[in-house]
């Protein structure tokens, strides 16, 4: 957990003042029943009122320096616990941002969000306990000792013989708990995940009637959250009392034994008082030495979790520097040179892509084609360096692609993906997400381009309407098109449309791809596509076939001798999926 050192430092300062304030707190806590049992012996048994207006004073005043270093330590122990956990979830945050997307995959989207909310928010809840009642349990039970010692030394050795069985019985405590509550947390995750999958799918669950299906797996990983918090609450449950039972014993034994001594004239009723008062400031410290090694329990086990992520090291890197810009003849080119590539790495699984060879010159268009699972979206993928190549190079604008900056990279590689994606906000302002430059002609024109510019003005506030979450209130083939949009107004060396059509009928696809070619001739391009209607007029065609290229061509020479491709094109003849241009 070295990664909260930086916190340290940034807050340290603000930390040793709140631990000093939390000191006199402690401090003024323990001075009571000392002063208590001077005006009970010396006060009250001898009639002194001088004596009990003077000493009753010097408690008021105690009482009031203790309650403003209360309120200074708990204000500072809330900014800090605050700031720090901000701090914390940011920068978690940016290093999820970070993360290749193999990293992300292996990670999972529903425990990364478990990591950067319930995670943090545990140990900040244990940071704000160091500084509030953390640090003050060990400082009020050694000082309670100490005070017993020094008021009776026969009499404090009950506290003595008890302090030993306690602190056994945190130990324990925390020895024996600590891997529930990491359990907890995987089991949270599990829950996390269930609603995830349910609220990214729902319409597909409703249509095929599988709320119960959803509900039952929902309910199995909810009652494994429930069964595993109750095991560790049970032994939490199990602890508590056996602790209560030991300082209550303890204070039993003070009273007989203080009893017998008043009786004997060599204990005074004061000192009586005040030892129990000590031994109560004795249990508090311990029920609350109990609580935070509880706290401390959780907060490892999140703090452990955090450090996986922040830990972890990243498995790509970018070049921090920006490469000049190429020759206008070479903007868009792309060659793959023997790329193989695997999702996961375990030996001899077949790979997603298998010695992949083609060449893609400026101001072209490749149409991919393939059956499902073949690697056609994987492709794409690569050269947008969400994943790297297990073997090959992959060459951009004439540059090996792992040469390029982050921002380089993205800035000149727009795509429209299979599943598209809608942020919620305004038309315009989620067109606007490939170029906040732009204008409103900009907008307007690529929207024409991408045959969405008439059903947004359709829409009740034009180009201003607002867009649900995920683009709930547009059909697919809407959120296509704006999705296209958002791609065109980014000006890219290369357009990649990954099945970016497959939501709109044969006239609008043919309509969007004639714009495209008569809008944007110097653009190089790439279309992925399962109809060969989509990319029948590319300049070449690769077929994709079990994560291989089966052919490699255009429309008319793969008619004539890919036995594969014609049967592709054939049956969506057949099916009535191709029409005459």
């Amino acid at each position: 957990m070295g990664y909260l050192r930086i916190y340290w430092k940034t807050y340290r300062v603000k930390f040793v003042f709140a631990l000093f304030f939390l000191s006199l707190e402690a401090l003024a806590d323990l001075m009571q029943p000392a002063l208590m049992s001077r005006i009970v012996d010396q006060g009250v048994g001898k009639a002194d009122l001088p004596f009990i207006e003077q000493f009753g004073l010097l408690m008021l005043t105690i009482t009031v320096i203790g309650a403003f270093c209360a309120s200074a330590r708990n204000v500072l122990s809330g900014s800090v616990s605050q700031r720090f956990a901000q701090d914390l979830r940011q920068d978690l945050y940016i290093k999820i941002q970070s993360f290749s997307q193999a990293q992300i995959d292996h990670f999972g989207n529903a425990s990364l969000i478990t990591r950067l909310t319930n995670d943090v928010t545990r140990v900040q809840t244990f940071a704000n306990g160091m500084m509030r009642i953390m640090a003050k349990a060990p400082l009020v039970g050694i000082g309670s000792l100490i005070m017993a010692i020094h008021l009776n030394a026969k009499l404090s050795l009950v506290l003595l013989g008890i302090a030993p069985i306690i602190a056994v019985l945190i130990f324990l405590n925390m020895k024996i708990s600590y891997p529930f509550f990491r359990n907890v947390q995987r089991a949270l995750d599990r829950v996390n995940r269930s609603m995830q999958d349910y609220l990214a799918g729902v319409r597909v669950i409703k249509v095929f009637n599988r709320s119960a299906y959803e509900q039952k797996k929902f309910q199995l990983n909810n009652n494994e959250l429930g069964e595993l918090s109750a095991a560790a609450s049970k032994i939490g449950s199990l602890f508590a009392p056996a602790i209560n039972l030991a300082v209550n014993g303890g204070i039993l034994a003070i009273l007989w034994f203080g009893g017998l001594g008043v009786n004997s004239d060599s204990m005074q009723v004061g000192t009586i008082i005040a030892f129990t008062n000590y031994m109560m400031q004795l249990l508090f410290a311990i029920m609350m030495m109990n609580n935070a090694f509880n706290m401390l329990v959780r907060a490892k086990a999140s703090a452990e979790r955090i450090g996986q992520v922040m830990n972890d090291e990243l498995d790509q890197r970018f070049q921090t520097g920006s490469l000049e810009l190429c020759a206008p003849e070479k903007k868009g080119a792309v060659q793959f040179r023997h790329v193989t590539f695997s999702y996961q790495k375990p030996e001899g699984q077949d790979p997603v892509l298998k010695d992949i060879n083609f060449d893609l010159d400026s101001g072209e268009t490749l149409g991919i084609i393939g059956p499902i699972g073949s690697g056609k979206s994987t492709l794409t993928q690569l050269i947008l360096r969400f994943y790297d190549p297990d073997k090959g190079t992959i060459v951009f604008n004439g540059n090996d692609i792992k040469r390029y900056s982050e921002g380089e990279l993205r800035k000149r590689v727009a795509i429209v993906p299979q599943r598209t994606f809608l942020f919620s906000g305004s038309v315009i302002g989620n067109i606007r997400w490939g170029n906040e430059q732009a204008s409103d002609e900009e907008v307007y024109e690529a929207a024409r381009i991408a045959d969405a510019d008439g059903f947004i003005r359709r829409l009740s506030h034009g180009y201003d309407s607002m867009i649900g979450q995920g683009g709930v209130n547009l059909s697919g083939g809407q959120k296509q098109r704006i999705s296209i949009a958002r791609a065109l107004i980014r000006k890219p060396d290369l357009l990649i449309l990954d099945d970016a059509t497959s939501a709109v009928d044969v006239r609008t696809d043919k309509l969007i791809r004639s714009r495209l070619k008569q809008a944007l001739n110097q653009l190089t391009c790439i279309i992925i596509s399962q109809k060969a209607a989509s990319i029948k007029d590319a300049d070449k065609i690769i077929v994709m076939n079990h994560g291989a290229i089966e052919a490699i061509g255009t429309h008319k020479e793969l008619l004539s001798f890919s036995a594969f491709y014609r049967g592709i094109y054939s049956m969506q003849m057949e099916r009535g999926g191709i029409q005459n241009d």
